[in-house]
């Protein structure tokens, strides 16, 4: 299945940006070859006997720049430009920086040539001999095939991200497969999964409750949950591998492995700690009211993702044994519908209402502060308190530290051909355009659930990109606020759902895995389900 949407990926990606193009080129968006209406002011009188160059500003009125381009300036148009003279030549050849200030078309065009701010062409003056303020014509630079060129260099810069990615794992890796071997060790894992063998043997029957594998989920899983990704990655890591030496089929997938992932692409966590910065940065009066909303779509995506990695798993089967199958798991399926009507009914009381007073004395800036210093102390107590067990035990932490943390230079190496194939692949789908083609699809849908239509880039990014749907949550809660109900929608998006193909993509790229078989399906209606779960809630509770 990975390999069907990796494949898809990159045919609607390119294929978007092809189609763009030729559309472009054919409807000459960009005004090859067009002259300009502008009145150039020079600084001091050009002499034409000899070459020279000089800075000059430039004035395009908004009804020449209508005339052209068919887009509306709410003002007329002034930079500030080189200018350079050839005798030898007879031309005038512009040359200047574009920035925020330029029309979006004329940022375009600069990015064809090499430095995407550099913006080139020519100027043909109506007054002669050349006069301090003269009427001009400007011929910019040609632009074609623009969004082939966003695709290539996405696909370098995605590339060049992946390496760095796994690179920088290496570090963490080491630091907590170390520590993690000092805790098992000293049977701290071991005790925890004593503790948790109801839940972890009815979730991964196929695990026995002592194997190690048992241990580095519980460790993975509870670090997702306090908001730990550092740690989260390292130990998810260490729990695939684990996993791995209990399939019998080494490249493909297990059912543990799809229901630990499944768990994991829900990224149920009680402290959104980045989508709650983010908030409080951006200005908000109360940083901390998506916890509610983000712990009940996370729950959403959770129970989903379960609840299809066991219903998936048991296919194909014979029709005769259907009947058979479904009444064995009754209790699973009653059992999951219980637990979404407590988690829906506690909701629907008002959670979000009874943490308000709690945290509403808190200003956005020290609640910034709390939640940086909770970040910054978490990790070091962790250290502390693993390596201090671990001494008090007895064991040697040293030389079981450095053991474990041999292993994550390798997994962390053995990832990187994963990491650049899906992170290049989404690189393409983004910069090709066929992200907005996907956008025009789904927003009749949206429409009839009640999703604000500028919400949807950000519920389409969150599974693809991390950085990438941190980068649309900001900029839709400064145009909007963060305490709109779009700001709220999008910081529960946030909190509510994970990177599925990043998280899909690591995880088996470090055992090696290649018939993924119904894990994307999978990490997909987790991640649709979170979704509509943080639409439902923010819709009950702050309308919209």
């Amino acid at each position: 299945m990975l390999n069907y949407i990796w494949l898809a990926l990159l045919v609607l990606g390119i294929g978007a940006a092809l189609s763009t193009d030729i559309v472009d080129q054919v409807s000459n968006k960009y005004k090859n070859n067009h002259q300009i209406p502008a009145t150039i002011i020079f600084q001091n009188t050009p002499d034409n006997s000899r070459d020279w160059t000089q800075d000059v500003k430039i004035k395009i009125t908004a009804e020449s720049f209508y005339k052209i381009y068919q887009i509306k300036l709410e003002k007329d148009f002034e930079f500030v430009s080189k200018l350079s003279f050839s005798k030898k030549d007879k031309k005038l050849s512009l040359f200047t920086i574009t920035d925020d200030s330029f029309p979006a078309i004329w940022r375009e065009i600069a990015s064809v040539s090499g430095k995407e701010t550099d913006l080139t062409g020519y100027v043909n003056l109506s007054t002669h001999p050349f006069e301090i303020e003269s009427k001009a014509f400007i011929t910019l630079e040609t632009a074609s095939f623009i969004k082939f060129k966003e695709v290539t260099l996405a696909a370098l810069d995605y590339a060049a991200t992946a390496v760095n990615i796994a690179l920088g794992l290496i570090g963490i890796m080491a630091l907590w497969l170390g520590v993690m071997k000092v805790a098992q060790e000293a049977g701290l894992i071991t005790a925890l999964a004593k503790f948790l063998r109801p839940v972890t043997k009815k979730l991964f029957p196929d695990v026995p409750a002592d194997h190690p594998a048992v241990g580095s989920m519980i460790m993975n899983i509870s670090a997702n949950v306090l908001g730990l990704g550092n740690a989260a990655t390292p130990f998810g890591l260490k729990a695939m591998e684990e996993l791995n030496t209990l399939n019998p089929e080494k490249e493909t997938a297990s059912n543990s492995m799809i229901t630990f992932l499944a768990i994991n692409t829900a990224g149920l966590t009680l402290i959104p700690a980045t989508a709650i910065a983010l908030r409080a940065a951006a200005g908000s009066s109360d940083p901390a009211l998506i916890i509610g909303t983000s712990i009940f779509g996370a729950s959403c995506a959770a129970i989903a993702g379960v609840t299809a990695a066991k219903t998936l798993e048991k296919f194909p089967i014979q029709r005769s044994e259907f009947t058979k199958w479904l009444r064995s798991n009754a209790k699973i399926f009653l059992t999951i519908g219980f637990v979404a009507i407590i988690i829906a009914a506690f909701f629907l009381t008002g959670i979000n209402k009874m943490l308000s007073p709690v945290l509403g004395f808190l200003s956005p800036e020290l609640f910034k502060n709390i939640i940086q210093i909770i970040s910054i102390l978490a990790i070091p107590v962790l250290i502390i308190f693993f390596i201090g067990y671990g001494a008090i035990k007895k064991v040697k932490v040293y030389e079981q530290f450095v053991e474990g943390a041999k292993e994550g230079f390798n997994i962390a190496v053995r990832i990187i051909p994963y990491l650049v194939a899906m992170l290049m692949a989404i690189g393409i789908f983004r910069a090709g355009g066929a992200m907005d083609w996907l956008i025009f699809i789904l927003k009749p849908f949206t429409d009839f659930i009640g999703m604000p239509a500028e919400a949807l880039p950000m519920a389409l990014m969150r599974p693809l990109s991390g950085s990438g749907s941190l980068g649309i949550m900001a900029e839709i809660m400064k145009v909007h606020g963060p305490d709109s109900f779009i700001g709220i929608m999008v910081s529960t998006f946030y909190g509510s759902t994970e990177t599925t193909f990043y998280v899909l993509a690591v995880y088996f790229g470090s055992v090696n895995i290649k018939n993924t078989r119904h894990a994307v399906p999978v990490g997909l209606i987790a991640d649709v389900a979170g979704i509509l779960g943080a639409v439902f809630i923010v819709k009950l509770l702050y309308g919209g």
